[in-house]
């Protein structure tokens, strides 16, 4: 009899838990929400965000703040996010500089970004160009490939993130150059060393180079897109510019903790879905040059697999070790 009281009680108590976890999750949010960008303020990766999160406050009516916690090629911010109480309200808006090359850049990761994170959406695809100093004489790919090859050890190039770090790794495998390499915490720093000549040239966004090409100080000398930007559609593709081979894809999704209950990585997915799609949103990421491409969870989880496994590959071939 008391074998089968104690049962009933136990029975009872799960039940009361679920009831309880499932009304705690029905009222989720309750509270401000938070995404940890790891660059800094004004780099792309930070006004998607600030545009994503506005976008969900306005229709959740609760604050999505945006926390930059910049530094080790965005893995500072994603350990960060790792560690944080498993419940939805902290995020990070990650891309393919510490989910797909930091597991290859490091000899002790800090992270596992397949089983340390629980996908929420991908979020799109970054324009970037590989910039040049305008007082460069070089214009076209080809022509900074040569010069390179004529002037050993007198160009450098700087890297806000590891989409740069690994572009130039496999641009001086596939050309056969060797040239230094100045790294920086974020994109806007590079950009202003590049602007004032300190670097000599740089792969990065359109939020960070653009303006500088359009009042002349910078000169865009390739896209890493597979298709010309409208942006620049005068620049020429990695592929035309003599680089068939290049095969960097720069892309950002969205990320809870490990162990978010599926329901509520569901929720923040179908806000952030409807983000994406609104005419509001979509206007102002075509002006960064962002390309959207909203997923369900398990399809942004295969892509960070495919990504990590892509990536392993080109740095190998590239010759890059671990640190």
């Amino acid at each position: 009899m008391l074998h089968r009281a104690l049962k009933t009680v136990l029975a009872l108590s799960v039940a009361a838990s679920a009831v309880f976890a499932t009304a705690v999750q029905a009222q989720f949010p309750s509270k401000p929400l938070k995404i940890i960008v790891p660059f800094p303020a004004g780099s792309a990766t930070d006004v998607v965000a600030r545009i994503l999160g506005q976008s969900v406050s306005n229709a959740i009516g609760q604050p999505v703040l945006i926390d930059n916690k910049a530094g080790a090629d965005g893995a500072i911010g994603a350990a960060e996010v790792m560690n944080s109480a498993p419940d939805g309200y902290t995020m990070l808006l990650a891309t393919n500089s510490p989910m797909s090359a930091v597991p290859s850049l490091r000899k002790n990761p800090p992270f596992d970004p397949v089983t340390d994170f629980a996908p929420v959406t991908d979020v799109g695809r970054y324009t970037f160009f590989l910039y040049v100093n305008a007082t460069q004489p070089f214009k076209t790919l080809g022509e900074m490939v040569a010069h390179a090859k004529a002037n050993p050890g007198k160009l450098n190039y700087a890297t806000g993130n590891a989409t740069g770090i690994v572009s130039f790794a496999q641009i001086g495998s596939l050309a056969g150059i060797d040239i230094a390499h100045i790294p920086y915490k974020g994109e806007p720093a590079a950009v202003a060393d590049l602007v004032a000549n300190r670097v000599q040239m740089m792969i990065a966004t359109l939020t960070t180079g653009g303006a500088h090409v359009r009042d002349g100080k910078l000169r865009a000398i390739a896209t890493t897109l597979p298709r010309r930007s409208p942006a620049f559609p005068e620049v020429q593709t990695m592929a035309e510019a003599g680089m068939p081979q290049f095969a960097i894809v720069s892309w950002a999704g969205l990320f809870a903790p490990a162990k978010t209950p599926k329901d509520v990585v569901e929720r923040l997915n179908r806000e952030f879905t409807a983000a994406m799609k609104r005419p509001d949103v979509l206007a102002a990421m075509e002006k960064q040059a962002f390309v959207l491409t909203p997923s369900t969870p398990e399809q942004l989880g295969e892509h960070v697999k495919a990504q990590k496994e892509a990536y392993a590959r080109i740095l190998r071939a590239a010759g890059v070790q671990p640190e």
